[in-house]
């Protein structure tokens, strides 16, 4: 059984690192569930204070997460629009266009949300879709820390208690 959540444990980190570039995964979360699972084996000591510490921070990093490009947005001068359109752009960009739609799908997605807020200022549209972008890169940014983090304290703990555990 041990084992058995070791894996799932490990899957749940891994899960969560990849959650900081899809939004459809609560990345931190996820990565949480990957300690949590790592402790209830009957090999990890149940530290409860380091749980409920990480937990803290998973959720969060959690809500921050979506308040972020929204304030980068609204300190350049966008919308919700543009808000929207860095999500689904995000989306766009990942299935079509792999690592490199991270980058291009945000801000294209923003710029266009942005025109059909108002299609005259194109200038307007290109600023808060960088304020958008930017937001955006620094939510995933901090998502991906804090799931190298969490993958970095899973894996110690497991070093720790390796021979234990095989």
């Amino acid at each position: 059984m041990d084992l058995l959540l070791l894996f799932l444990g490990f899957i749940f980190i891994i899960l969560g690192i990849i959650g900081a570039f899809l939004p459809v995964l609560p990345g931190p979360i996820t990565g949480w569930v990957g300690l949590l699972l790592l402790h209830l084996t009957s090999v990890i000591e149940k530290d409860w204070q380091f749980l409920g510490i990480t937990l803290a921070v998973a959720i969060f990093v959690y809500l921050i997460d979506y308040v972020i490009p929204a304030l980068g947005t609204k300190k350049f001068g966008g919308s919700k629009y543009g808000i929207w359109g860095t999500s689904i752009g995000l989306l766009i960009g990942l299935l079509f266009f792999g690592p490199l739609g991270i980058i291009i799908g945000p801000f294209a997605g923003a710029y266009l949300g942005e025109l059909m807020y108002d299609s005259k200022d194109s200038k307007r549209a290109l600023k808060a879709a960088f304020g958008s972008f930017i937001g955006f890169l620094f939510s995933t940014g901090l998502k991906f820390v804090v799931g190298l983090i969490f993958a970095g304290l899973f894996l110690s703990q497991f070093w720790e208690y390796k021979s234990s555990f095989f």
